[in-house]
């Protein structure tokens, strides 16, 4: 036999690890929350590296830290043409086809549901739950019997009773067809031989009877074929963001508006037709011909936001996320439930307001350029903030169909990476291909591949002042010049008559430059005027508006000179005003 003899060392160890506390189920908890967002982190990761190992349509940048794709010269999602002629042919034949579904649904008057159809969706809903409750309480009846049996027939009783509710209708007319059998019949009986003078009331009376009854027929005849064409007329006319649904009017913009449908459901031609369906009921359940009228807490108004357009002119809504960091606002928005549905209608609000710029012809621009700014935004903690936002998105995905020409995401803190895992699987492929990431680094030079900087915000690095009016869009022009590592750069705006203000717009992608701004008279024996000293200025610095009035002939020279390892890219923008003599 053998026995194994601990040091005294060992056996000091064993007893201290015996007596520690068990863990909580506060750190367990904590545990699992680590661990949940590990995993999230590590999928990013494991979806980036296969990004990188894939072959890439176009070239494609990609951030040095993350390795997520930023931007790409040629981008991995366009917008397809919206001309018939231009459609591939599995395209138009899905096109047609939906066409001729929606003809015949107006037509018929199917396109909407109807009452009847939601009492029996909600008939069945009421008896799948007692088919539910009932199989539960089999489960439970080997042990309680009788009681059992009679909480069923209570519960089947009642189900019976609802059931005889709801045809209380059917049953009236069926007394009403009974009540008139039952007078003809009598009428029969009557008729007996040697009492021919008592069957002619009774004739007279089975007459009106029947003439009666025809003619309460007729009229509901009537008023239904009334009914039938009025909902016809309504039906006929019906539109979804003003274009006409109707295939038969031969509008070009109704096609465009099917192939919004189509492509979000990759030209299925039966899943767009329900899409569309939906669509249109949930417009009508959330009473959507009134949101443009609601008023809301004007405090949303920095939260979301039409701003300018991108250079293809798609107009450019701005989410700023950064705004809930104050508590106050956070509360009132996302406190309780109804202030969430708030929210939720208030953003849809800024959708339909959005779509009012578009175009539905098929050479006109009919999509968004979403900007969403994620800096200092409220991070995945916030239950509330996630549970609104995740149904925001499914809400718009379900319902407004390729109307977010592109999603551009900038100051994405590295937190974001794991909720967009998270986020992802209730995306669709064609929305995630939409998607771009921008570090805070990237922001303008990512911004200003899709938006001209006369329309990219100054906070962003661009040239646009909020109600500015000294640029305006006949002489917003902005030029650009690079300057080499190491080199240095002179801008001259030239003021050649006496008595002209000067005013310019500069800024340098990233900064980091030393820059400088003088006057220099066309006299050599004129002094130089120092209108801005020569300061470094730093990467997070905005953009530059400054002016001169010059008393003598001359110019102006701006002088950017750049230290650094890195080419830099300056964009500016000058007009000039003379004085009235």
């Amino acid at each position: 036999m053998t026995v194994e003899v601990k040091s005294e060392e060992t056996q000091v160890a064993e007893v201290i690890e015996s007596q520690k506390e068990k863990p909580t189920k506060a750190d367990v908890a904590e545990v699992k929350a680590v661990e949940t967002v590990d995993r999230a982190v590590e999928t990013t990761k494991a979806v980036a590296e296969v990004a990188e190992t894939e072959p890439k349509k176009g070239d494609e940048e990609t951030n040095a830290e993350t390795g997520v794709p930023i931007v790409g010269k040629c981008s991995s999602f366009k917008e397809e043409s919206n001309f018939h002629s231009d459609l591939k042919e599995h395209e138009k034949k899905a096109l047609c086809d939906l066409k001729a579904k929606v003809e015949e649904a107006i037509l018929g008057n199917t396109l909407f549901r109807k009452e009847e159809e939601k009492v029996e969706e909600k008939v069945k809903e009421t008896s799948a739950e007692e088919e539910k409750s009932e199989q539960k309480e089999k489960s439970t009846e080997e042990c309680k019997s009788e009681e059992k049996v009679e909480a069923k027939s209570a519960e089947e009783g009642k189900s019976e009773e609802k059931v005889e509710a709801k045809s209380v209708e059917e049953e009236k007319s069926e007394q009403a067809e009974e009540k008139l059998e039952k007078e003809v019949r009598s009428a029969k009986e009557e008729e007996k031989p040697g009492q021919k003078e008592e069957v002619k009331p009774a004739e007279d009376s089975v007459a009106e009877a029947k003439e009666k009854s025809t003619e309460e027929c007729g009229e509901k005849e009537k008023t239904n074929v009334v009914g039938e064409e009025k909902a016809a007329e309504v039906d006929k006319d019906i539109s979804l963001w003003g274009v006409p649904l109707l295939p038969s009017k031969g509008l070009d913009s109704t096609n465009v508006l099917l192939l919004k449908f189509l492509r979000a459901r990759e030209f299925k031609v039966n899943e767009a037709f329900v899409m569309l369906k939906n669509t249109l009921q949930w417009r009508k359940e959330f009473k959507m011909d009134m949101i443009l009228d609601e008023e809301f807490e004007s405090a949303l108004n920095l939260v979301s936001y039409m701003n300018g357009i991108d250079r293809e002119g798609h107009p450019v809504c701005y989410n700023i996320y950064g705004v809930f960091e104050d508590t106050e606002l956070y509360q009132k928005t996302f406190g309780t439930e109804e202030k969430r549905e708030q929210f939720l209608r208030w953003r849809v609000q800024v959708m339909e307001k959005g779509i009012q710029k578009l175009n539905f012809e098929p050479g006109g621009i009919c999509s968004i350029l979403q900007i969403n700014d994620l800096k200092n935004s409220p991070g995945p903690s916030k239950k509330e903030l996630r549970l609104a936002m995740k149904l925001t998105v499914g809400l718009l995905q379900d319902n407004y169909p390729e109307f977010v020409a592109r999603n551009i995401f900038v100051n994405v803190p590295f937190w974001y990476y794991a909720f967009n895992a998270l986020l992802s699987p209730f995306l669709t492929q064609r929305t995630k291909s939409k998607f771009v990431f921008a570090r805070p680094s990237k922001v303008t030079e990512t911004l200003l591949k899709y938006i001209p900087a006369e329309d990219i915000p100054i906070c962003y690095g661009g040239l646009k002042r909020e109600n500015d009016t000294e640029f305006t869009t006949e002489n917003s022009g902005v030029s650009e010049h690079l300057v080499k590592a190491g080199a240095t750069e002179v801008i001259e705006i030239p003021a050649p008559e006496a008595g002209t203000t000067l005013l310019w717009d500069l800024t340098v992608l990233g900064w980091d430059v030393n820059y400088k701004e003088e006057f220099t008279p066309t006299d050599e024996g004129s002094y130089t005027l120092i209108i801005q000293k020569g300061k470094k200025i730093g990467p997070c610095e905005e953009p530059i508006r400054n002016s001169f009035k010059n008393n003598e002939p001359g110019k102006v020279v701006l002088t950017i000179e750049n230290s650094t390892y890195r080419k830099k890219k300056v964009l500016y923008r000058h007009k000039e005003t003379k004085c009235s003599s």
